[in-house]
């Protein structure tokens, strides 16, 4: 699969939450730097729609100065927030995991829920995809989103869900939507989960993953990836 990096030694994608976010403000090009210099596989990152319609990487809804991010135009961004282009590029020699940001609740009740985000990530990555050989998927929590994703664009698409407990479907309906990886957080992480997973033909990324202990686990039960803030801690643990 293009968004599996399974070669040499490498069993395991070690994923940069927001870059290497221990050790660099999330979601700036000096955490995905960072997370290359940490020998992090792949990064993943947020991506939220400006006022104007720019695509923008910041995970919250709204700026520490308090204004949302779609009421802000491009051009009024705080400066240390990317846009996409900028971060796919500090993102260089590595697969980057785009996180689109459109939970109908998250906008609030005065902003109108759209797909507009879907469509211009898919149109963004497509221009890209040709110049730029960079491993890519795009995520998301929103289930519509992202099948507004796998419908208008080709690039792999993994399915965010938390609560399990209360969702014992989610591998199953991810598969019967076409999509290609399920990203649950950790601690619902069985192999179980994981043999369920590779039988639908899924791959399963799991966050938040900080511990080596809990690291190595994963691995020996076959997840495909670990989505952390420490790409270092990670690269210790899997023997890099």
């Amino acid at each position: 699969e293009s968004f599996r990096k399974v070669s040499g030694e490498v069993e395991v994608l070690i994923i940069g939450h927001r870059g290497a976010s221990s050790d660099h403000p999330e979601n700036t090009v000096a955490a995905f730097v960072g997370a290359r210099e940490q020998g992090a596989d792949w990064v993943e990152l947020d991506v939220r729609i400006t006022a104007d319609g720019s695509l923008i990487v910041h995970h919250d809804p709204w700026y520490r100065d308090g204004r949302t991010v779609w009421s802000v135009a491009r051009g009024e961004v705080p400066p240390d927030v990317p846009d996409l282009s900028t971060a796919l590029d500090a993102c260089a020699g590595m697969g980057v995991n785009v996180e689109i940001k459109n939970s109908p609740g998250d906008l609030g009740e005065d902003v109108p829920w759209s797909l507009d985000v879907a469509d211009r990530v898919v149109a963004l990555l497509a221009d890209r995809s040709t110049a730029v050989e960079q491993p890519l998927l795009v995520s998301c929590f929103d289930l519509a989103t992202l099948d507004r994703v796998r419908e208008v664009g080709e690039v792999p698409t993994g399915h965010l869900v938390f609560d399990l407990s209360s969702d014992p479907d989610a591998a199953q309906r991810a598969a019967d939507h076409g999509h290609d990886a399920l990203h649950p957080w950790d601690p619902f992480v069985t192999p179980d989960l994981v043999e369920a997973c590779h039988g639908l033909g899924l791959a399963l990324n799991t966050w938040t993953v900080d511990d080596p202990v809990r690291m190595v686990e994963l691995a020996a039960w076959g997840v495909d990836g670990v989505v952390t803030n420490v790409p270092a801690v990670a690269g210790q643990a899997l023997g890099r």
